[in-house]
């Protein structure tokens, strides 16, 4: 069996937390196996009627006058979610979530823009691109487990399912596309 667990805070594997995590940041340490999985691109996303309603977007000095919905900063378990602060120091934020489904949500309301993943926002008609061409983020995700596991069919099959599937969702995981692909188990 698998257990998927979406966890807002680094699983230890030394402590047996996980047989397998994805992450956002290499570990830096300890006897792993630790490859990068994909790139993922994030953009700044707003409703149709957010942009319709708020003062015009031309350029990226134009979004200082506007609401964000982001993380709480002392609460994100990586300092790679910290966008909004490297795009906008000082940008005005309404509403803070350590969870980027609420950010999108709360995004879909209509009260504020966020810079969110492409592969989760993308695909949602209800949202629209603010600045593809100006702001452009990538970000990784990275596939690790113990060295010590490394003999294990169950953990390294998995992997490479993991692996496999990035592969084939890249244009995806990078905006290109909105379409989702799946691969057959077998």
């Amino acid at each position: 069996s698998l257990d998927i667990l979406p966890v807002p805070h680094f699983v230890s594997l030394s402590r047996r937390e996980a047989d397998i995590a994805i992450t956002l940041e290499r570990p830096e340490r300890g006897p792993y196996v630790c490859s990068k999985l994909c790139d993922y691109r994030l953009r700044i996303y707003a409703t149709p009627g957010y942009l319709a309603s708020h003062a015009p977007i031309h350029t990226r000095e134009d979004l200082a006058v506007h609401p964000f919905v982001t993380y709480v900063d002392d609460l994100a378990f990586s300092s790679k979610l910290l966008y909004l602060n490297d795009l906008l120091p000082g940008a005005t934020s309404h509403l803070r979530s350590t969870s980027v489904i609420a950010q999108y949500h709360a995004t879909l309301q209509g009260r504020a823009m966020a810079i969110l993943p492409s592969f989760l926002a993308g695909p949602d008609p209800r949202l629209c691109e603010v600045l593809p061409d100006q702001v452009d983020i990538i970000r990784q995700f990275w596939l690790s487990y113990s060295e010590d596991l490394r003999k294990l069919k169950r953990v390294t099959l998995a992997a490479e399912y993991l692996r496999a599937c990035a592969d084939l969702n890249r244009p995806l995981l990078m905006g290109e596309s909105t379409d989702m692909h799946y691969l057959a188990m077998d």
